[in-house]
Order: structure tokens, then sequence, then C-alpha cells
């Protein structure tokens, strides 16, 4: 039974003890005379039970206080409203009016359910106490006692953008709405403070929402308007820093976003304000995109831009189980796929799902991340790595040979290289840097293919070297990717694109329902348990995988090639 109850937050809520017992008889009688063929929720329910126990929600609730629904019942709908694309409200619906709900829950059919708020204060728990994971760990569990998961075996991640649930607003728009959204509290929480501040022309400025305003034609007015925006901002700024202004208006939220921004954007001189241009502003990575959700960013990826979130999913993908969804990690748009590659596999690693290969496109792949995570993680990680710059009109790197001991290169026409020097990239790659006496390399008969150094210059040929370990893979690799059975290995890994289409259009992921990187994190947990539950009634119940799409004017060509 699911005790349930409006305007309960303020109160000190503790867990109420559930006995899941099965499904109450008549429950089971009316469900299984009305959907004899059964539903996902009552096919879940036979072969899982009661699928989340209390037990592993335990810490996010006091031992005592006022009595709040179980836990294991919330995670549970919190994951059926993601397979089924329901709000908060509808979920706590579909609970009173859903008889194969119902039985999944093991509820009377005359249990009232609970109030939909319970649900957003379920999730604000698991983000406090750390135990947003658990909800797909859960999950996995059940799938490693049903044999559905084995160790090692063989796993392959992709990721997709996630936009923020805040709108995309240009310099302009964003600047004006930051400043109306700290106006907008501050006329609500110190109207006295803040009233002989301000004037009429404020209310026109700023009383509507930025983007629903006209702005004025002409980069010189709009460049005025700007700058008035930025005088307005600091004089709030300054009034709130002042020695006699109350200490908590400085704590408020949006007054702390309001000068973040204004860090960001403008800069002052006396009494002159200007916006900040080119190299003078921060690198997009450390530059808010909305005064509403302060950890979204601006991403830019193959011409594709966007104000939020990337998500990826990492799935197993063995031919004989079903394809689960293991592990998700939730990063801001300007994170790359490279940066996250080390990140993944420590994941992997601290969940003890370690797969024996991991199957990537060649945005995770550099030849550092193939060596540490072949000696840190015992995890062959297949993907493809760029190709040797020099491949073609001159001869490769392969061509040479590399004495690491001695530090010396011979070419192919049998000459040594007479500078070798330790050097560091700005981001801490170490490499070497070889050159070549100009001298061996002008009468070199094969200089044409090998070189474009001028005649006059100081070097010879030159090269750009990784670490021993490093260099080795990437060469090998190199050679390995264009091989036919190379190529047929990792033609698995095109599966993965499959599984985010899934997610995207069942749960809805590609734009965030909440505010904030953990809430959005959560939510894509929620996505892929949800999406890991329809995939095992798939194949309890022996779905086959759906086929790929092709288009009549495709098939027709295919079939012509044939």
């Amino acid at each position: 039974m699911i005790v349930g109850f409006a305007g309960w937050k303020g109160f000190r809520v503790s867990l109420e003890a559930w006995d899941d017992r099965g499904v109450p008889e008549l429950t089971a009688r009316v469900v299984r005379a009305s959907f004899p063929k059964g539903t996902l929720a009552v096919r879940i329910r036979d072969a899982l039970g009661p699928v989340f126990g209390d037990s592993a929600f335990a810490l996010a609730f006091p031992a005592v206080g006022r009595p709040a629904a179980s836990p294991g019942v919330l995670a549970l709908v919190s994951v059926l409203q993601y397979a089924e694309g329901l709000s908060d409200r509808q979920a706590a619906d579909q609970v009173r009016a859903r008889m194969d709900w119902k039985y999944l829950l093991g509820l009377e059919l005359d249990d009232p359910g609970f109030d939909y708020t319970i649900l957003g204060d379920f999730r604000a728990r698991l983000i406090k106490h750390g135990l947003e994971e658990k909800v797909l760990e859960v999950i996995l569990d059940h799938c490693s006692r049903l044999g559905l998961l084995r160790a090692g075996g063989r796993q392959r991640t992709d990721s997709t953008h996630v936009l923020a649930a805040v709108r995309t607003l240009n310099r302009m728009e964003f600047v004006g709405e930051t400043l109306r959204a700290a106006l907008e509290v501050l006329a609500k929480t110190a109207p006295q403070w803040l009233a002989p501040r301000i004037d009429a022309d404020w209310a026109g400025r700023y009383g509507a929402r930025i983007d629903s305003y006209r702005f004025p034609k002409g980069d010189d007015v709009r460049m005025r308007w700007a700058e008035q925006v930025g005088r307005d901002g600091y004089l709030i700024l300054d009034a709130v820093a002042a020695p006699g202004a109350p200490a908590w208006l400085r704590e408020i939220p949006a007054v702390q976003v309001l000068g973040q921004v204004w860090e960001q954007q403008y800069q002052r001189a006396g009494e002159e304000v200007h916006w900040r241009e080119g190299k003078d502003l921060p690198p997009s990575r450390n530059r808010l995109a909305s005064p509403y959700d302060i950890d979204a960013r601006y991403g830019l990826k193959r011409g594709l831009g966007w104000s939020g979130y990337k998500v990826h999913f990492s799935e197993t993908c063995e031919a004989d189980l079903p394809r689960i969804i293991t592990g998700v990690l939730t990063t801001d748009a300007t994170v790359t796929d490279t940066e996250t590659t080390g990140t993944i596999h420590q994941n992997m690693a601290c969940r003890q799902r370690v797969p024996g290969e991991h199957v990537v496109d060649a945005g995770y792949v550099t030849a550092a991340h193939i060596v540490t995570a072949r000696d840190e993680h015992g995890i062959d990680l297949l993907g493809p790595v760029g190709l040797d710059t020099h491949q073609g009109e001159r001869f490769p790197q392969s061509a040479f040979r590399i004495d690491w001991q001695s530090k010396a290169v011979t070419c192919p026409q049998g000459k040594t290289s007479i500078s070798w020097s330790a050097q560091r990239k700005s981001s801490g790659t170490e490499l070497a840097r070889v050159h070549f006496a100009a001298g061996d390399c002008t009468g070199c008969p094969v200089r044409a293919e090998c070189t474009t150094a001028s005649v006059n210059s100081k070097w010879g040929r030159s090269l750009t070297l990784l670490p021993a370990a490093q260099q080795e893979v990437l060469e090998a690799r190199r050679g390995e990717q264009v091989t036919e059975a190379w190529q047929q290995r990792y033609h698995i890994r095109a599966g993965v694109e499959a599984t985010i289409s899934q997610v995207v259009r069942h749960t809805g992921i590609r734009s965030t329902r909440y505010t904030g990187a953990d809430k959005t994190h959560l939510g894509h947990l929620l996505a892929a348990t949800a999406a890991n539950i329809v995939r095992i009634d798939a194949w309890l119940t022996g779905t086959p995988l759906g086929r790929t799409r092709t288009s009549h004017l495709t098939q027709l060509d295919l079939d012509l090639a044939g």
C-alpha cells in the first residue's frame, strides 16, 4: 500500500516500510483476464519480481519522520514514465488508473496511489545522497542473474547531443535575460531596497522576457543597447556589494549568476562599459549559456551548435544476448568524445563491468587511450586512429626505423637523424621531435617523395613521435585498420547508433526535462533503465530486432548493384 499526500514538502520524511508479498490475488486475476497475452508491465513483473527493493534507496530517507511512499515503487514508476514518455502528473495518474501498472507494483486495485510531487522529491533525494546510479545498477544485477550479462565480452559506446531545457539565446538576449532574471527575484524579495535604484525606463527594458523584445536595427544602436544593459547590471552589482546592503542579497543565486555573467561578457574602465570580444572572452567551456541552467554550455560539432549537454551510452553487443545499456555518462556540450574515454573506462572498472573489447568510433581513440585501456584495465579498445599525415606524397612514418634506446631514427635511404628533442604539447602529451640533416636530404634521390622542407632550411625531413608504447601501437593500428579482417571485426560498432535512436525516440532524451547537470544525468540513467526493461521484455518474448530502414531508391540501387 502506498500512502500519498499533497503539500508534504518541508516535512522530515521517513522510509515507509513496504513488504512486497507478491501481486494481490484480485489484481492478478483481473489483469490476467483483461490481458491474456500480457503487457510489458505484466511480463517484467513475472520475470523480475518487484524489480526495485526499498533497501537500495534507504540512505536517502531518515529512520524517523512522516512516512513517504515506498522508494522502490517510486524508482519503478520513474523508469516507467520514461518508458512511456509521461510527465510526473501523468505517471502518478497511471499508478491509480492502470491495472497492469498495479500488477507490476504489487498493489491492490483500489490503491489510491500518491501525489505526483513525490516523484520530484524522490529524484532530489537520489541526487543529494549520490544514489542516482542505483537505478541502473539494480536492473543490471537482475540481468546478471538472468544470464543476460556476462563478464568480459564486448561493449560499444557512442554519444549524442542533448538540448538544455532553456532557450538558446544570442549574446544580447543572454545578458538582457540574465539581468531581467535577477531583477525579478529582487523585485519579489527586496522591493523596498530595489525601488529607489531603478526608474520607469527599467520596466520598459526588462519588464518582459528579452526574447520577446524587438531589438533596434543597426549595429551601433544595438551596441549602445548592450552597453546600457551592462551599465544597469553594474549598478545593481555595485549596490548589492555596498557595505550597507543586506548581506543576504549577495547569496541570491540569480544575483550570483549576474555577477558571473557580467565578468565574462563585459569589461569596465571607470564609467565606460564595453563588450568583451574575441580572445578577451573566456572559452566556451567556462562561459555560461543561460541564466536558468548554469551547467549548460554551448557546443559545436560537425557544424551543429546547441546549448546543453552530451550523453554517452555504453552497451553490450554479444550476438547471442540482448543489447543491455551498462553505462551512462553526461557531460556539458563542450566536452569532446576523446576526453571521456578514460572516464568511461574508469567507471566500467569501478562497477566491475569491464569488457574484454570496447568498440568506439574515431572520436574516442588515441594511441594513449589504446595503451592505457590495455595496461590499466585489460581492455582492447577497438576503433580507428588518425591516418599518417605524411601518407601518400611522402614516405610515411612507418617507413622509418626507430631505435628508442639510442634515440635515433634511420630513414628508408639509410641516413640517421641528427637531432632528438623531448617536448610536450599544451595538453600535456609527451612527444619527441626528430630532425635529419639538411645535407643528407638535399641530394637524396627520393627527396621529393619524402619532404617539402626548403633547400635553405636548417633541417631536412622532420618527424614527430609519441612515446615508444604509443607510437608502436599507433603504427600497428594504422596497419590493421585497412585490412578486411579488421573492418569486419569493427563493423559491429554501427549498432550503437540504433540504441541511441531507440532511446531518443522512446524517452525523448534529445531535450532534457530538467535544469542542471545532476538532474539531467539522472534523467539519462532513468531513460537507459527504461530502454533496458523494454529490451529485456523483447528478449524474453522472442521479439526480433527491427530491421534498418532503407529507402525505396536505395533499395533499388542495391538491387541493381547485385
